[in-house]
Protein backbone atom coordinates (compact mmCIF):
# COMPACT_ATOMS: atom_id res chain seq x y z
CA UNK A 1 0.00 0.00 0.00
CA UNK A 2 1.33 3.44 -0.92
CA UNK A 3 2.59 5.68 1.83
CA UNK A 4 0.07 8.36 2.63
CA UNK A 5 -2.89 6.25 1.55
CA UNK A 6 -6.15 7.04 3.32
CA UNK A 7 -6.55 3.53 4.80
CA UNK A 8 -3.09 3.76 6.35
CA UNK A 9 -4.01 7.01 8.07
CA UNK A 10 -7.21 5.40 9.35
CA UNK A 11 -5.27 2.40 10.66
CA UNK A 12 -2.85 4.66 12.55
CA UNK A 13 -5.68 6.76 13.94
CA UNK A 14 -7.60 3.71 15.17
CA UNK A 15 -4.47 2.23 16.79
CA UNK A 16 -4.37 5.20 19.19
CA UNK A 17 -8.00 4.80 20.30
CA UNK A 18 -8.92 4.84 23.97
CA UNK A 19 -10.11 1.33 24.94
CA UNK A 20 -11.48 2.25 28.37
CA UNK A 21 -15.18 1.74 29.03
CA UNK A 22 -17.22 4.92 28.89
CA UNK A 23 -20.72 6.27 28.59
CA UNK A 24 -21.99 9.68 27.57
CA UNK A 25 -25.31 11.44 27.87
CA UNK A 26 -25.86 14.32 25.48
CA UNK A 27 -28.29 17.19 25.97
CA UNK A 28 -28.99 16.38 29.63
CA UNK A 29 -31.35 18.92 31.21
CA UNK A 30 -28.83 19.74 33.93
CA UNK A 31 -26.62 22.85 33.95
CA UNK A 32 -22.88 22.10 33.87
CA UNK A 33 -22.25 23.78 37.20
CA UNK A 34 -24.87 21.66 39.00
CA UNK A 35 -23.63 18.46 37.35
CA UNK A 36 -20.05 19.20 38.40
CA UNK A 37 -21.05 19.33 42.09
CA UNK A 38 -22.10 15.69 41.84
CA UNK A 39 -19.24 14.62 39.56
CA UNK A 40 -16.66 16.03 41.99
CA UNK A 41 -18.09 13.83 44.75
CA UNK A 42 -17.54 10.57 42.80
CA UNK A 43 -14.35 11.28 40.81
CA UNK A 44 -11.66 8.66 41.47
CA UNK A 45 -13.88 6.40 43.58
CA UNK A 46 -14.64 2.75 42.87
CA UNK A 47 -18.01 2.11 41.25
CA UNK A 48 -19.71 0.53 44.29
CA UNK A 49 -18.89 3.56 46.45
CA UNK A 50 -19.93 5.96 43.68
CA UNK A 51 -23.29 4.22 43.24
CA UNK A 52 -23.89 4.51 46.99
CA UNK A 53 -23.05 8.23 46.96
CA UNK A 54 -25.35 8.84 43.99
CA UNK A 55 -28.21 6.89 45.55
CA UNK A 56 -28.36 9.12 48.63
CA UNK A 57 -27.44 12.44 47.03
CA UNK A 58 -30.54 14.70 46.97
CA UNK A 59 -29.57 16.63 43.82
CA UNK A 60 -31.45 16.01 40.56
CA UNK A 61 -28.19 15.61 38.65
CA UNK A 62 -27.28 12.57 40.76
CA UNK A 63 -30.16 10.53 39.32
CA UNK A 64 -29.01 11.32 35.77
CA UNK A 65 -25.39 10.52 36.58
CA UNK A 66 -26.33 7.30 38.41
CA UNK A 67 -28.11 6.05 35.30
CA UNK A 68 -25.08 7.03 33.21
CA UNK A 69 -22.68 5.24 35.56
CA UNK A 70 -24.77 2.06 35.42
CA UNK A 71 -24.61 2.26 31.62
CA UNK A 72 -20.82 2.65 31.73
CA UNK A 73 -20.54 -0.38 34.04
CA UNK A 74 -22.66 -2.45 31.62
CA UNK A 75 -20.44 -1.31 28.73
CA UNK A 76 -17.34 -2.37 30.66
CA UNK A 77 -18.76 -5.81 31.42
CA UNK A 78 -20.24 -6.55 27.99
CA UNK A 79 -17.87 -4.84 25.56
CA UNK A 80 -14.53 -4.99 27.39
CA UNK A 81 -15.04 -8.09 29.57
CA UNK A 82 -14.07 -6.30 32.80
CA UNK A 83 -15.39 -7.26 36.24
CA UNK A 84 -17.43 -4.77 38.27
CA UNK A 85 -15.35 -5.23 41.44
CA UNK A 86 -12.14 -3.84 39.88
CA UNK A 87 -13.65 -0.79 38.17
CA UNK A 88 -13.16 2.81 39.28
CA UNK A 89 -14.07 6.17 37.81
CA UNK A 90 -11.00 7.33 35.90
CA UNK A 91 -12.60 10.45 34.41
CA UNK A 92 -15.93 12.21 34.69
CA UNK A 93 -16.73 15.60 33.30
CA UNK A 94 -19.56 17.76 32.03
CA UNK A 95 -19.31 19.94 28.93
CA UNK A 96 -21.58 22.82 28.04
CA UNK A 97 -24.43 22.05 25.67
CA UNK A 98 -26.81 24.38 23.89
CA UNK A 99 -29.03 26.75 25.86
CA UNK A 100 -32.80 26.80 25.38
CA UNK A 101 -34.08 30.36 25.54
CA UNK A 102 -37.52 30.97 26.95
CA UNK A 103 -39.48 34.11 27.80
CA UNK A 104 -41.14 34.92 31.11
CA UNK A 105 -43.85 37.62 30.95
CA UNK A 106 -43.35 40.38 33.49
CA UNK A 107 -45.21 43.49 34.57
CA UNK A 108 -46.05 46.36 32.20
CA UNK A 109 -45.55 44.34 29.03
CA UNK A 110 -41.92 43.49 29.68
CA UNK A 111 -40.40 40.07 29.05
CA UNK A 112 -37.52 38.50 30.94
CA UNK A 113 -35.38 35.84 29.33
CA UNK A 114 -35.02 32.45 30.99
CA UNK A 115 -32.07 30.31 29.93
CA UNK A 116 -32.47 26.57 30.35
CA UNK A 117 -28.97 25.18 30.12
CA UNK A 118 -28.09 21.73 28.81
CA UNK A 119 -24.93 19.69 29.26
CA UNK A 120 -23.07 16.69 27.84
CA UNK A 121 -21.90 14.42 30.69
CA UNK A 122 -19.21 11.74 30.21
CA UNK A 123 -18.05 8.99 32.59
CA UNK A 124 -14.91 6.94 31.84
CA UNK A 125 -14.16 3.76 33.80
CA UNK A 126 -10.87 1.93 34.16
CA UNK A 127 -9.66 -1.19 35.92
CA UNK A 128 -7.46 -1.15 39.03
Amino acid sequence: MAKGHRSQYKRERNANKDTRAKAKVSYARVPVQKACFVLDAIRGKDVETALGILSYNPRYASSVIKKLLESAIANAENNNGLSKENLYIAECYANKGPTMKRIKPRAQGRAYRIEKRLSHITVVLDER
